[in-house]
């Protein structure tokens, strides 16, 4: 077991890239919605990395201001074309259907199949995803190119073999406790089918910053980890656990487009200038990579429903390429070419560094009042030292760190003053803490 006070280079390197694809491949064909065989398909895999426990909530239920709904399952779903052509195969590419179709099976002319199909003139090879989960209809989604080739003459056969019944939404959490009381929420969504980035990216990073932080122990804070179908999902699990969350919640992430290799997008929460955005800006400054950082704002993942005016709890996003900004979004475009596990790793890897800082982040108070303490005769200065010695840098730290253990200022405030990551510290701090010449407010 490790503790956060330890850097876990080990810990992290230890996340197999491999892996991660071999469980991206498992997932990837399955066609998920916010229901339904393939939701649960999807949580049944994802349960052997991170041991989630689900909760079926129920259609009709009542959930604030939405109800949950009918659950959907597919069988099959095409198109055949005057001339025999099979087209708009589900089985070939899941996002051909309109997720949530419901069932339709007949032959129609093309003025009746064309309200029905959708296409992006301006991203003419890409299949578009859509769906019509409360607003029960059927249709198809095809590339621009195949569309405009299409026959305006003659019957189009028209299969949809799907079900909407009474049934449930499925929703996974997992609580991680710790030391305190006050929790780091980790959400993320499982519930489009095959999208790479904007859909598995964000379960496979949980899943494995699962693994970090159960191998850690004295953890301070507790973690609650939350994966569901986007909005009715978090909608739903809030209605059961919202008020504990809002009184515990101490800062959260929702993981999402989290697997290419873009710089780093850091979405704040409401709050804007909360100890959350303290923490991720710090430490995103002392990453060697670009990144951004941008105002809370109403479109976007299920920091919607965090942020809601009736919790405002502290939770934002950290992002590669974010929704909406990169052309592949929403299509079949967003595919395995389009993400790197290796990018999808570091994502990994930051967000665990992230709850590093938060846990290390504490007000020290100096023991020793005083004067200065004498660190040589406990071992942690050496007897003499040249001008240009290497160790000066870490002495220096330490005197640093010493001098503002007033109980003021925490561990990111000292370290900025040097313009120093927090992370930079954690050896001087253990080495300190075990000496017993600083202590924790």
């Amino acid at each position: 077991m490790n503790s956060f006070f330890d850097l876990n280079i080990q810990l992290c390197s230890a996340i197999s890239e491999k892996e991660m694809e071999e469980l991206f491949d498992r997932l990837w064909p399955i066609c998920r919605s916010i229901s339904g065989d393939g939701l649960r398909e999807s949580f049944k895999i994802l349960q052997e990395i991170i041991p989630l426990e689900l909760k079926e909530y129920n259609t009709g239920t009542q959930v604030y201001d939405w109800e949950i709904p009918k659950e959907w399952n597919i069988k099959d779903a095409y198109i055949i074309t005057p001339t025999g052509e099979k087209i708009c195969d589900f089985k070939l590419n899941n996002l051909h259907i309109v997720n949530y179709s419901m069932p339709f099976i007949g032959d129609v002319t093309w003025e009746e199949l064309e309200v029905h199909l959708h296409t992006l003139k301006d991203n003419p090879t890409a299949i578009p995803y859509i769906t019509s989960y409360y607003n029960e209809n059927w249709g198809f989604c095809i590339d621009f190119n195949s569309y405009q080739k299409l026959s305006r003459e003659g019957l189009y056969k028209v299969v949809v073999d799907t079900e909407l019944k009474k049934g449930s939404v499925s929703v996974g959490s997992l609580f991680l406790p710790g030391e305190s009381e006050e929790e780091i929420l980790l959400s993320t969504y499982l519930c489009h089918p095959s999208m790479a980035n904007n859909e598995l990216s964000g379960p496979i990073t949980m899943a494995y910053l699962y693994q970090l932080l159960s191998k850690v122990e004295n953890r301070k804070y507790s973690y609650r980890f939350i994966m569901a179908p986007e909005t009715i999902g978090v909608i739903a699990y809030l209605s059961d656990h919202g008020s504990h969350m809002k009184n515990k919640t101490k800062a959260g992430y929702v993981l999402t487009c989290c697997g290419d290799e873009a710089p780093f997008v850091f979405k704040k929460s409401k709050n804007e200038m909360g100890w959350l955005e303290k923490v991720t800006k710090h430490v995103l400054e002392h990453q060697s990579n670009k990144f951004e950082i941008i105002p809370f704002s109403v479109g976007g993942s299920d920091e919607r429903q965090y942020c809601s005016p009736g919790f405002n709890l502290p939770v934002g996003s950290i992002t590669r390429s974010m929704y909406h900004r990169y052309k592949e979004y929403h299509t079949s475009l967003d595919n395995k070419q389009f993400i790197s596990f290796q990018a999808m790793k570091n994502t990994i890897i930051l967000y665990f560094k992230m709850i590093q800082a938060m846990e290390i982040n504490i007000f020290p108070i100096c023991e020793i009042q005083f004067g200065e303490p004498r660190l040589g005769k406990r071992g942690l200065l050496p007897h003499s030292i040249e001008p240009n010695d290497k160790r000066r840098k870490e002495i220096d730290r330490m005197f640093h760190l010493i001098t503002w253990a007033d109980g003021y200022h925490d561990l990111i405030d000292i370290a900025e003053m040097r313009n120093e990551s927090i992370l930079d510290y954690i050896e001087i701090l253990m080495k300190l803490l075990n000496q017993k010449i600083i202590s924790k407010k």
